[in-house]
């Protein structure tokens, strides 16, 4: 941003009044209350008031400056526009207390967690038995106390990322079930690109106009999907690990570890457009590494114990399951994280990683995620 000559409401009067002095020939009363103080006031404040509209606009019309709608518009005039967040995916077991009768949990019903901040909906799953696109939704036969149904979240947005058994309110009444809940976390939600990232994409964007560059690769797959981890490994082939020239591969993960095949071929698209004529290249999902670990914290006496454990068992799934791809998991920053999660936790013990107390180590092809958290 261009260097301005800022100055305050007091320099501003200080200023003014020097100046005017300097033109009289008379003792002027400058002193508050009297008029010409009055109008200085006045002047400082329209000054300091337009001294604020510059900055304003010197800030939106910045690319690197620029927030929210006003770094949208710069970046449209280049013909691109910000990544929106992504929906998280997984599976709610609707039950009831008398599985007697058939009942039908329609698509398009909604459920919430406890505390109503995530919603979730119902969504049809050809690939599920339990659905029937003829009944418009998913079946619990009679004698069956509990169905599986897949479900995304409302809101695009990682919040939605929520853990298992924290969806417990059924916010659509379905005659016959009672319950709800969900085994398994749901996964895969992305928040909006942000500002920060918006930036560094179009930054890429512009080294990627040349074409057929390890940067337009990038800017390809960024495109994609707003929040995707990627690693490009040029001049080796994926299967054998030999050398061979005039190739690459990518690796993407989505942050579930599982990308799907229309992800990665939304990808293949992208790269496809922009690789030079006769550059073979191929895109696949992380080969995956779980990590099970284990620790004990002790905690303050002003400090619940079990609300720690849940807060230090959180950030560490939420730290391990978005390492991107090709990164390991350092066996001193889950002690370190153990102790970040929260100010009641003093000590740190116990800490092993797969059994181990060494590092988890990840190649270019592998993505680190959960199998198990213990804290105790």
């Amino acid at each position: 941003m261009a260097t301005l000559n800022l100055k305050s409401f007091a320099t501003l009067i200080s200023d003014q009044t020097a100046a005017i002095q300097a033109k009289s020939s008379a003792l002027l009363d400058f002193t508050i209350g009297s008029v010409l103080r009055a109008m200085v006031e006045a002047n400082s404040g329209v000054v300091l008031w337009l001294e604020s509209m510059a900055l304003q606009i010197l800030a939106a019309t910045r690319a690197a400056t620029s927030t929210g709608s006003d770094l949208d518009s710069f970046v449209n005039d280049f013909g691109l526009s910000r990544l929106p967040g992504v929906v998280s995916v997984g599976t709610l077991t609707f039950s009831r207390f008398s599985p007697v009768q058939q009942v039908v949990i329609p698509v398009g019903a909604t459920v919430s967690t406890a505390d109503g901040s995530q919603k979730f909906i119902v969504v049809a799953d050809v690939t599920n038995g339990a659905y029937s696109a003829g009944l418009g939704g998913y079946v619990a036969a009679g004698g069956t106390a509990s169905v599986n149904v897949t479900a995304n979240s409302i809101n695009q947005a990682a919040a939605a990322n929520v853990v298992a058994g924290s969806i417990t309110a059924m916010t659509t009444s379905i005659p016959g079930i009672d319950t709800v809940t969900n085994a398994l976390s749901f996964t895969a939600g992305q928040d909006p690109e942000t500002n920060a990232a918006l930036r560094v994409r179009f930054r890429a964007y512009i080294a990627s106009l040349s074409k057929a560059t390890l940067g337009a690769v990038s800017y390809a797959i960024m495109t994609t999907q707003s929040g995707l981890y990627y690693k490009i490994t040029e001049n080796q082939d994926y299967l054998t690990g030999a050398a061979k020239g005039g190739s690459f591969f990518v690796i993407v993960d989505d942050g579930t570890g599982a990308p799907s095949s229309t992800l990665l071929a939304s990808v293949y698209t992208a790269i496809d457009a922009v690789r030079a004529a006769g550059v073979q290249f191929s895109v696949w999902p992380p080969n995956l590494i779980y990590a099970s670990v284990a620790l004990t914290i002790t905690t303050g006496p002003s400090y619940d114990h079990a609300t720690a454990v849940t807060v230090v068992y959180n950030a560490l799934v939420t730290y391990i399951n978005n390492l991107p791809v090709g990164t390991s998991l350092p066996y001193t920053r889950v002690i370190q994280i153990a102790y970040d999660a929260s100010p009641g936790v003093t000590n740190v013990s116990g800490v092993t990683i797969n059994g181990s107390t060494s590092d988890l180590a990840a190649s270019s092809r592998s993505a680190i995620k959960v199998a198990t958290v213990s804290v105790s």
